[in-house]
């Protein structure tokens, strides 16, 4: 090990994300202590559960002030070893929003990572030569402390091109005009900019925008030209939100109160949008939209916000509750579907998406198009369901491929049936089966276990894998 070459074992640690790993290997041996200085980034990542431990070594103490996190310190000490840097990761981890405080020393300023004068014990140092930097905050004590990490950061670092704030108050005083930067993150914050505006002038040439959790906003509006993708989950609410982009290519917006949503985006090719109510939707033609998937209350009122986009070829839908009272007319057939898309090749409806579909036939609505389907089941009722999945497979008569996923608590018996059934009465499909659950991977089943389930159906009728046509 002694005759690999410096650069080799620098390579090697390079390779090792986290620092506390890297301060292992230096300890084990003496050569990874030598070259480490030239490491280009640092990562360190505090459990939470380290806080809480030397908390409860002192629960009996008359001074908060014996409560001390080492974090700061080592985080300083192995900067100081490091010559050129150019990638700086800081954060606490395991961090719910709602921790009681309660439970921790809100006091204390000792895993407050957004405070000034923290930053500015290191940050001038690396500002020179830093290109990414992320700093995830302990909330607890953050939130009742505004920060100026965004000033400092825009007054040092003229060569950042990749910022993430997570668990913080930002203010956005004396913020300069951040060139450079063309990835932002903010997570879980606090923003002094309710209109955005200050961040639209700061941030101009951002290709990559995710503002996630960020309260504080009162009519807020992006405006970037060059932005290519933004995930905006909307928490506070604000009346409304706008989104201009002319570059802007894919957009996820998230909220679970209602918003009036607008958006500009000319080339516009992926659209997630998963917001309570369709109606304060506004959307401009969309030309170059390819693939979108709806997750709403009402999938239909907001289905039709989409009228005649007819470049769409990859639909997801998805809906957050049942149609029940007076909103139960709010269903949609293929027919709706293939007349606002009618180009589209590929069809997913979610678990609660067939809740508002209606079975009915397409009056005359050519459906050659379609050759791809995928469906989350749940087989509450086994001749309902079936019905739901031969509406579809009789009346598009183009489909290649068909991908059906059962959610995991229906007994094993009842899927076997009806996976069997559906081979039967449909046999020159290429089958896809599965099972699916809340908050997991979905699960897919073997070409081989398919074909040994499927082994006491009739000969013509038994499982085999086809060829895409």
């Amino acid at each position: 090990m002694d005759t690999l070459p410096q650069a080799l074992v620098l390579e090697i640690l390079s390779r090792l994300d986290d620092s506390a790993a890297v301060a292992r290997c230096r300890a084990a041996w003496k050569t990874f202590n030598t070259v480490s200085p030239g490491l280009q980034s640092i990562n360190i990542q505090w459990p939470l559960s380290s806080y809480n431990e030397s908390r409860s070594r002192v629960s009996n103490a008359s001074s908060s002030s014996q409560i001390t996190s080492p974090l700061k310190t080592i985080f300083l000490n192995v900067l100081s070893n490091l010559i050129v840097v150019e990638s700086v990761r800081i954060g606490v981890k395991n961090l719910p929003r709602d921790l009681s405080h309660a439970d921790v020393e809100v006091k204390a300023k000792d895993l407050h990572l957004t405070d000034g004068d923290f930053v500015m014990e290191w940050l001038p140092r690396v500002s020179g030569s830093l290109k990414s930097l992320s700093i995830s905050d302990f909330w607890a004590q953050s939130c009742r402390r505004r920060s100026n990490v965004l000033s400092l950061v825009s007054a040092y670092c003229n060569n950042l091109v990749e910022l993430e704030v997570k668990n913080a108050w930002l203010s956005v005083e004396n913020l300069n005009q951040m060139l450079m930067v063309t990835s932002l993150t903010l997570e879980s914050i606090r923003l002094d900019d309710k209109e955005l505006i200050q961040l639209n002038k700061s941030f101009p040439n951002l290709q990559v925008l995710n503002l996630i959790d960020v309260r504080g906003l009162k009519l807020p509006t992006v405006h970037l030209l060059h932005l290519k993708t933004c995930h905006w989950t909307i928490t506070d609410a604000p009346p409304f939100v706008t989104v201009l982009a002319p570059n802007l290519i894919t957009l996820t917006i998230e909220g679970k109160k209602p918003s009036a949503v607008h958006v500009e985006a000319p080339l516009l090719t992926h659209f997630h949008l998963a917001i309570p109510h369709a109606d304060p939707l506004s959307v401009k033609k969309f030309s170059n939209l390819k693939t979108v998937w709806i997750e709403a209350s009402f999938l239909y009122p907001l289905l039709v916000s989409f009228r005649y986009t007819d470049s769409v070829e990859n639909l997801t839908l998805d809906s957050r509750g049942l149609t029940k009272g007076p909103f139960g007319r709010f269903k949609f057939s293929l027919e709706n579907l293939f007349n606002i898309f009618p180009n589209m090749t590929s069809l997913c409806f979610r678990s609660r998406a067939w809740s508002e579909f209606e079975v009915r036939g397409l009056f005359g609505v050519g459906m050659q198009e379609l050759r791809t389907f995928c469906g989350y089941l749940m087989i509450v009722d086994f001749s309902l369901t079936l019905s739901l999945v031969a509406c579809v497979l009789d009346q598009c008569f183009g489909l290649v491929d068909v991908s059906l996923l059962i959610h995991h608590n229906v007994a094993s018996y009842v899927s076997k049936g009806f996976m069997c059934t559906c081979m039967q009465r449909w046999p020159n499909v290429n089958w896809k089966w599965g099972t699916w659950e809340e908050g997991k991977e979905d699960c897919w089943i073997s070409d081989e276990d398919l074909m040994q389930m499927s082994s006491y159906m009739k000969p013509e009728f038994r499982y085999v894998k086809k060829q895409r046509s």
